[in-house]
């Protein structure tokens, strides 16, 4: 069996995806297409040591060799799994190009594959071009040996800088031309170094375990990747036949998908079922329902047991397939010791967890937890964290989060962001805090692909519609845009300076020691019934205060929390997580009675791992007394 080193090689020089061939007359018209549904693409050399492309599709139909000397590359569109290679002379034929339109390309994999290409051809391509008259004398190539690994030095110079990061499309997007996409073809060469972030081992087991087609829910504390690993199967798997969901529009948006509702088309979920049935079995719904081989829901922790039964019963019930969710391969991802579910029904009712629905068990076939914390790095800070998580808060987490009371955060202009429980209160903060600064207000509108839907953009999309700034403004990054440089979602910043003219960008000092001027940014969204949406603002907000439902997924470097008005288990444990570490950390007014877990949830980890509940730490010194959970009522 080959090793994980063996298989990761073999992806970097193999892709496989739908292929469109066209044969280009010598005026670049195409005059002859065939389109291959499910073909392999291979890279290697013949026997003239000359890199060339293998495509074969199924087993009847021979290989084809096409040279990649003159290879032009078209990657708009690279991000949601779509490419072009417009090569030399076609190899049946005596003149003119072709040009190979992929599509359904797992866009991780397909950005690997157009990287080992250009190192390829940047480094070795191979002998210098032979004559046409000798060419066309000499008997053509046949032979091709499988190209040799990427060296290490390679390994991390990244390609992907040079592809525009076009977030991926969902299914039924219409097809695509390269040359209708960019005036001019991208020439190869020789990409930048950057460092890359790589998968863990537990990663790449989940990620093994979702290509393999298993029904997944993978969990973890915060930091321990989650969200990056989300990114990297949607990365992995096929964007036609996959539809990413979250269980809010929030956590939609970071994974360039839809709600959960928005997709299910049931509404609210509250009807019976014959209704929901009826709603999901209108023609656009039913389509997407039908087309769905993969579902992603992000963020589970929120969705409601009953909401999950409802569903999974729908599936079956449209898709008239009696396998669990219809035969739909799941893709869960949360940790139910975070935010619980919000019941949209009987506010007298405790909602139940997804785990407790009567369908989850049939519905996943595998369950994994993430435990490598990559967020923090202090030991201590983490095994702090892990008690906070399960409820328990001994002595020295009482006294370790008192003392950060006296911490002094603020540097080089930048002061802590305070986490609130309550969007009302971050809203009066800001607006306050803003009003209070000297200057003029410079007012940023943001454009929306469909200002009609702009309601449901703003529900979804972490920037509003209007951003208001001042110098001396304190501003948090929503958006990544510089990871090497610390230009990440989270980073925290002040307003320093704007570029000339009534309107111009913002200059913003980061607490990393960079000094940018900030560009608006695009984000694409979809509507409940599919319809593609963007938004065009600065990847700012204002950032005095922030609610803790809004800092999901951010890793903030100065933060202050006022846990007071904390009425959820599992809040208190959210709004920690999100600081670096315990010296970026500053707690008020801290009372033990916050820190709780349901017990529940406490039950369900329990179950999954025999020897304990997840991350459990052995019992302190001071005794079993100080080291019991705090549980909310178990109604």
């Amino acid at each position: 069996m080959a090793t994980e080193q063996e298989a990761a090689e073999q992806e970097a020089t193999e892709l496989r995806c739908r292929v469109s061939v066209e044969e280009l007359s010598p005026g670049g018209q195409p005059w002859r297409r065939q389109v291959l549904r499910e073909a392999q693409l291979s890279l290697g050399r013949n026997e003239r040591r000359e890199l060339v492309l293998r495509l074969q599709a199924g087993a009847a139909a021979g290989p084809r060799l096409f040279p990649l000397r003159a290879a032009r590359l078209f990657t708009r569109f690279s991000a949601s799994g779509r490419s072009g290679l417009r090569l030399g002379p076609a190899p049946d034929s005596g003149s003119g190009s072709v040009q190979l339109l992929l599509s359904d390309c797992p866009p991780y994999r397909l950005r690997r594959f157009l990287r080992t290409l250009k190192l390829k051809l940047a480094g070795a391509p191979g002998p210098p071009t032979t004559p046409a008259r000798a060419r066309l004398l000499a008997p053509r190539p046949r032979a091709f040996l499988a190209l040799s690994p990427v060296q290490l030095e390679n390994r991390h110079q990244d390609a992907d800088a040079t592809l525009d990061a076009t977030p991926r499309k969902e299914p039924g997007a219409p097809s695509f031309s390269p040359l209708q996409e960019t005036s001019t073809p991208e020439p190869l060469r020789s990409p930048r170094p950057r460092p890359r972030l790589q998968l863990s081992r537990e990663q790449e087991q989940v990620l093994s375990a979702v290509l393999r087609g298993k029904s997944v829910f993978f969990t973890g504390s915060a930091g321990t990747g989650k969200s990056f690993l989300m990114k990297r199967i949607l990365g992995s798997v096929p964007p036609a036949g996959t539809v990413a969901t979250a269980s809010t529009g929030a956590a939609a948006c970071l994974i360039g998908g839809t709600t959960l509702h928005g997709f299910a088309g049931i509404g609210s979920g509250q009807a019976p079922l014959e209704q929901c049935v009826a709603r999901a079995r209108r023609p656009g719904v039913r389509r997407a329902w039908l087309s769905c081989q993969r579902l992603v829901i992000d963020e589970i922790s929120m969705v409601e047991a009953a909401l999950f039964d409802k569903l999974e019963a729908v599936a079956r019930a449209v898709r008239q397939r009696e396998e669990p969710f219809g035969g739909i391969q799941l893709i869960i991802c949360g940790d139910f010791l975070q935010l619980p579910p919000v019941s949209s029904g009987d506010r007298t009712r405790r909602p139940q967890f997804c785990f407790q629905a009567r369908s989850w068990s049939r519905c996943i076939q595998v369950t994994m937890e993430l435990t490598q914390v990559r967020r923090q790095s202090d030991p201590a800070f983490i095994s702090l964290l892990r008690n906070v998580r399960l409820g328990r808060c001994p002595e020295e987490v009482t006294r370790q989060l008192r003392a950060t009371a006296g911490h002094k955060l603020e540097r080089d202009g930048v002061v802590a962001t305070r986490l609130c429980t309550h969007q009302d209160d971050v809203e009066t903060t800001n607006w306050r805090r803003l009003q209070e600064l000297p200057g003029a207000v410079r007012c940023y509108e943001a454009v929306d692909s469909d200002p009609e839907q702009a309601g449901t953009i703003n529900r979804q999309c972490p920037v509003g519609q209007q951003l208001q700034l001042k110098l001396g403004a304190q501003v948090i990054l929503v958006k990544n845009l510089a990871v090497t440089r610390g230009l990440v979602n989270g980073a925290r910043g002040v307003v320093v300076g704007f570029e000339a003219g009534e309107k111009g960008l913002p200059q913003v000092r980061f607490l990393c020691g960079v000094t940018e001027v900030v560009h608006f940014e695009r984000w694409n969204l979809q509507s409940p019934g599919g319809q593609p949406l963007s938004r065009q603002q600065l990847p700012l907000r204002l950032a005095w205060a922030l609610s803790i439902h809004k800092s999901q997924g951010m890793s903030l470097d100065c933060v202050e929390i006022s846990l007071a008005r904390v009425f959820e288990s599992g809040q208190a444990y959210v709004a920690l997580s999100r600081a670096r570490s315990l010296q970026g950390l500053r707690v008020l007014d801290f009372d033990p009675d916050v820190v709780r877990s349901d017990p529940r949830v406490l039950r369900y980890y329990a179950s999954l791992r025999p020897e304990g509940r997840p991350g459990e730490m052995p019992p302190t010194e001071e005794g079993d007394a100080s080291d019991q959970e705090n549980v909310a009522p178990d109604l």
